[in-house]
């Protein structure tokens, strides 16, 4: 693997959240860390059918925009019982023409699961793909997932997306009923920037 010897890194996304918490997951290596807003890039189509496919397509077109090395992720829900959907059209099932609406994404994922007749538990797993870039071509990929299972009737307001259907095995509560910080600590996003500090930083 190749590690990151740079003072600079472009975090290839406009979610102004996302930026913060990579910041601060990376603060104690001392980068300047900027992100596709603060250099005027637009959103590169994503055209993959994997979660590595999508977080390489943004990952390369903010280093070939910028000559930056990049860091970009993609992630969803997989539902074992519907072929592993939405994957990485999780965010799409919740568009409406007037922004997201990700009640209306769980219902859908309720009824498919009602219609496919499968027994429960529902088997799912959060992904996240974290993909480091640089400008001359090489990248280096880390997953992470988080294992549970799918609960109905929606519980917790917590969190954000699926995260009130998804319980996370070992746990009692879904995402939507649990603390932030601990969420955090246990989720597929830490589990994959666990791989990439252990990989890239460490």
């Amino acid at each position: 693997m190749r590690r990151f010897d740079g003072d600079r890194l472009l975090v290839a996304t406009h979610n102004r959240g996302k930026l913060e918490e990579i910041a601060d997951l990376l603060a104690p290596y001392g980068l300047a860390i900027t992100s596709n807003a603060d250099h005027g890039l637009p959103e590169p189509e994503e055209t993959g059918t994997t979660f590595v496919q999508n977080a390489r397509i943004k990952a390369h077109a903010a280093c070939r925009a910028t000559g930056l090395p990049a860091l970009s992720d993609d992630s969803g829900l997989e539902i074992d019982a519907l072929g592993g959907r939405p994957g990485v059209w999780t965010a799409d099932w919740a568009e409406t023409g007037r922004g997201r609406d990700f009640g209306m994404a769980m219902e859908r994922a309720h009824r498919e699961l009602i219609a496919s007749g499968a027994a429960q538990p529902w088997q799912a797993r959060f992904c996240c793909t974290l993909v480091l870039a640089w400008p001359d071509g090489h990248d280096e990929v880390y997953p992470g997932t988080m294992e549970g299972r799918i609960v109905w009737p929606m519980r917790g307001r917590q969190g954000h997306g699926y995260d009130p259907v998804f319980q996370p095995d070992g746990y009692d509560q879904t995402f939507g009923e649990m603390d932030r910080w601990e969420k955090n600590r246990i989720s597929h996003r830490a589990d994959a920037f666990a791989r990439l500090i252990a990989g890239s930083f460490a």
